[in-house]
């Protein structure tokens, strides 16, 4: 650590090689280190090997989220992956949207199942999109912060009281299935098309059929995240015995991803635990093509590991929000992050070199350029490690790494398409509108593109009050109204199935049975399961029950309805939720 900081301090690469040195060449500590490269016996010049920006461009800092991290260290790891053309992750904490559109902006944006702080002005602000399901370090908990570190800035960004110890719900409160994830993939692709979605998964065991599913619900990226790294945030029963190597996970998912003709369609990414460029080389020849750090980056602004990040008295300023320590003790620039990636990226090349290896693409899913070492105890010889480097009965003419630019749904959405048309000159110039189409359970994320196109063009304030209504005559399909932004007001005669005004920030939503409906209104369900789940703002008014896990999240929504089912208003750090009948079990929790 000592070696590393030294070498990105002051720019000096053989402290750097010396850094490389020790680490890849320590006893035996991970599946990898009992792999070894089969070097050519013809080396090729380092100036035949693509450049270093071809390299960097595939590195990525792993999601660590502001209030894990101080404002100063999140916005150094955003700058520094800018510059290099790599992309920063917010984690799942929201941004402060000051940073939208400078050089301290993340790319990847982060939605998890906590949705803290998830706009769709945050969402119109991204490059990538990444559905955390859970992470390697501590799935299903992350997003953990403890009420001392939540200060005012993190409350606000995440819509939530300071001082309040915040968590991410339980996955399965929004994704139950497969299914579940492919609208989410849809509702993202809604808001802001021009972005790509990811999905992070943990190394486990059948985590490469999940990933066939997640490539088969239009996901353009998928990462395999490792056991290895995770903030201190988490209490020891989270961080440990939580996912598997990543060197697990990532083999698993390249071969059922190329057994399955999937493979061209989706980018693989890998992180937890990687530090040197050997470790790009392994991971690249086990299938990933892009690489997440995230321990490295903090070390390179100045962490020293002492392990109490929870506890909001970092040493060197780096995951806490207290101003003394940060404003005395943190010493991070973005150049340290930069060296870091430079270093890595420049014995990634002399690596390739050495394999005879000109490119990335040449690099990766070769698992032929691994042989396997016999390992020196006992034990690390009974590990029967062939599966990972078995290339199995696909035929070599299987894409080994991604060939498209991004993987589009089979739902074009023309409904959501037309109502952009009719609408965008009067989204533009801020003029009243009134529209109304009729409306199938075909149409899925309705309202997510005017919402997406409102905060493009006018931010987190969006439209005046009522500024674009849309009327619907039908049944609406999943998630109407979903990341619903100011202005825009939706109101549909008839019913609509789960997700009504998830993630909504603004506006309103008003859901009423057919006029000559003949049955008793108020004991009908109208809206479907998971409403309002994660919403900021806004107003949602259906004139009937909703069914199960309504409000979860809600941390600025006023909502009125008839009835509801189990959970109702669980988790929930704000807004107002008046239930005009019965609750089912578990309300308020």
């Amino acid at each position: 650590m000592m070696l590393l900081q030294k070498a990105v301090q002051n720019d000096d690469f053989k402290s750097y090689q010396q850094y490389a040195d020790l680490v890849n060449n320590r006893p035996v500590a991970m599946f990898r280190d009992l792999m070894k490269l089969k070097l050519a016996e013809n080396p090729i010049p380092l100036e035949e090997v693509e450049p270093l920006e071809a390299i960097l461009k595939r590195f990525d800092s792993a999601g660590m989220s502001l209030g894990a991290l101080s404002p100063e260290a999140h916005e150094a790891l955003a700058t520094a992956m800018n510059r290099l053309g790599g992309r920063s992750n917010s984690g799942e904490g929201g941004e402060d949207p000051v940073r939208y559109g400078t050089e301290k902006m993340s790319k990847i944006k982060q939605v998890a199942s906590g949705r803290f702080g998830v706009t769709p002005h945050y969402l119109v602000n991204a490059e990538v999109l990444q559905i955390k399901v859970a992470q390697g370090a501590k799935p299903g908990e992350g997003g953990q912060l403890p009420g001392h570190k939540v200060s005012g800035l993190i409350a606000r960004l995440r819509h939530a009281k300071e001082g309040v110890s915040l968590i991410s719900p339980p996955p399965h409160h929004d994704i139950y299935s497969i299914e579940d994830l492919a609208q989410l993939i849809f509702d993202l692709k809604q808001v802001n098309p021009q972005a790509l979605v990811s999905v992070k998964l943990v190394a486990e065991p059948g985590v490469g059929t999940v990933a066939a599913g997640v490539a088969k619900a239009y996901a353009d990226l998928i990462t395999i995240s490792g056991y290895d790294g995770g903030t201190g945030a988490s209490p020891l029963t989270s961080v440990k015995y939580a996912g598997t190597p990543w060197e697990l996970g990532l083999s698993e998912a390249q071969q059922v991803l190329r057994a399955n003709g999937l493979r061209g369609r989706v980018r693989v990414q890998t992180d937890g635990g990687l530090k040197t460029g050997l470790d790009v080389i392994k991971a690249a020849i086990l299938g990933a093509e892009s690489f997440g750090f995230g321990t490295g980056p903090m070390v390179a602004l100045g962490c020293k590991y002492l392990r109490i990040c929870h506890l909001n008295n970092c040493a060197t300023g780096v995951a806490t929000q207290e101003i003394k320590l940060r404003s005395k003790y943190f010493l991070g620039l973005p150049e340290m992050v930069m060296n870091y990636f430079l270093f890595i990226a420049r014995e990634t090349r002399e690596w390739m070199a050495r394999l005879g290896v000109r490119s990335m693409e040449e690099l990766i899913g070769r698992m032929d350029l691994m042989e396997l070492l016999e390992g020196e105890t006992s034990k690390q010889k009974k590990l029967d490690l062939k599966p990972l480097l078995n290339l199995g009965d696909v035929p070599a003419s299987e894409p080994r790494f991604c060939l498209t630019d991004s993987n589009p749904s089979f739902d074009k959405g023309e409904l959501a398409e037309q109502m952009l048309q009719d609408a965008l000159p009067a989204i533009q110039h801020k003029q009243m509108l009134e529209l109304s189409y009729n409306i199938e359970n075909i149409h899925r994320s309705i309202g997510a593109r005017l919402s997406g196109e409102i905060a493009r063009v006018h931010g987190a304030e969006g439209l005046p009050f009522g500024c674009l209504k849309v009327k619907f005559k039908g049944s609406a399909g999943q998630s109407f109204g979903v990341w619903n932004a100011s202005g825009l007001h939706l109101e549909l005669e008839g019913d609509a199935n789960d997700y009504v005004g998830k993630g909504m920030a603004g506006g309103r939503v008003t859901i009423y049975p057919p006029k000559d409906a003949g049955y008793d209104k108020s004991d009908s369900i109208i809206i479907g399961n998971t409403c309002l789940y994660g919403a900021t703002g806004g107003q949602l008014f259906a004139a009937g029950s909703a069914g199960e896990r309504f409000g979860v999240r809600n941390s600025g929504a006023l909502a009125v309805i008839e009835g509801a089912g189990d959970h109702c208003c669980e988790y929930m750090t704000g807004g107002t939720v008046i239930v005009l009948g019965e609750t089912g079990y578990n309300f308020g929790a």
